[in-house]
């Protein structure tokens, strides 16, 4: 927890500087500041690996930790980052700044989560408090449609960033319904067998995790565009091939060292399950994915207007995803 308390104090600083700051200069050509809005965990390993494959190819990243998607959205807006990671559909919708998403990283695998001793089932949780990552985060909006598909209404949602913190606080009883992906699912089953019931959720195919930036930072650095999207392409498709790729890449890279060596067998086993789910996006995602994140976000109620007629192209910029197909290949 030593880590996770010093990255959230980082993340809070920042975002504290987000509010007063006037917007900083564009990046240098070869520059790339990216906002990452959670804590980066053994979930991110795939995107942490591709942002340093894209920074030994010249794009010089910088990492923006943030503890919240609305804060990454925020940062995109305001000027302080170029790229982000999230599903900001909400964002793009209600926004006047012509954000577009460029590339998808993998699709929604979460858990819905809640103390055996209180609850046991969705119609339990009507009129109670749930905590999820962040305001118009792919965690809310399953809360949101599985209590829209079960006829309940959620009490009191609260945002409390980090998957690892969310387990943490249901195992300190601080929190008795929340969600969390699947590597701290498997570790609260560890941790404490039979205390926790997994809530059933329908299939999902909707965006968890996607690369967007402003329609002007794609016309103007679309080299170093290219180049992240190529990365993140090769590397999902690797870890999906064979997952122990992830362990092999944390350990040349020395990604997630607080975690130490012990951590190893865990992510094996944590991109093994999502390798099986088909979760990481081999082709980067594009008008399919724009389609089924259309029906999910709009049942969830954060996007408004009939699926069908949301246009691709009021939320996607694909032409990154086009050279990338083009030069890789399409799986």
């Amino acid at each position: 927890m030593a880590s996770i308390t010093r990255r959230t104090i980082l993340a809070t600083a920042f975002a504290a500087a987000l509010a007063c700051a006037m917007p900083l200069s564009a990046a240098n050509a070869g520059d790339m500041r990216i906002a990452f809005g959670d804590l980066p965990g053994i979930e991110s390993i795939q995107t942490l690996a591709a942002i340093e494959r894209a920074k030994e190819r010249g794009v010089n990243v910088e990492l923006i930790v943030l503890n919240d998607e609305d804060l990454a959205a925020q940062a995109i807006v305001g000027g302080q980052a170029d790229v982000g990671i999230g599903a900001p559909y909400t964002l793009i919708q209600k926004v006047g700044v012509p954000i577009r998403i460029f590339a998808q990283i993998s699709t929604l695998r979460f858990f819905p989560v809640v103390n055996s001793e209180f609850y046991k089932e969705w119609k339990d949780l009507d009129g109670q408090e749930v905590a999820v990552q962040a305001r118009g985060s792919g965690t809310e909006a399953v809360m949101l449609l599985m209590a829209k598909n079960h006829g309940i209404k959620l009490g009191n949602i609260s945002y409390v960033p980090g998957s690892e913190v969310r387990r943490n606080a249901l195992l300190q009883g601080t929190l008795k319904a929340s969600i969390v992906d699947a590597a701290n699912r498997r570790a609260l089953e560890a941790e404490a067998p039979g205390k926790f019931i997994v809530l059933p959720v329908e299939d999902l195919g909707a965006s968890d995790e996607a690369l967007f930036a402003t329609a002007d930072y794609l016309k103007n650095n679309a080299a170093d565009v290219d180049i992240l999207v190529e990365e993140l392409m090769k590397t999902a498709r690797e870890i999906t091939a064979n997952p122990a790729v992830a362990v092999e890449l944390r350990n040349k890279y020395k990604l997630l060292p607080d975690l130490g060596a012990e951590a190893d067998g865990e992510i094996t086993e944590y991109y093994k399950e999502t390798a099986e789910a088909g979760s990481l996006a081999l082709n980067g995602g594009g008008a399919d994915a724009a389609a089924d994140d259309f029906a999910f976000f709009s049942l969830a109620g954060q996007i408004e207007g009939d699926p069908a007629s949301l246009k691709v192209e009021d939320f996607w910029d694909v032409s990154a995803l086009d050279r990338a197909v083009a030069k890789l290949g399409k799986k």
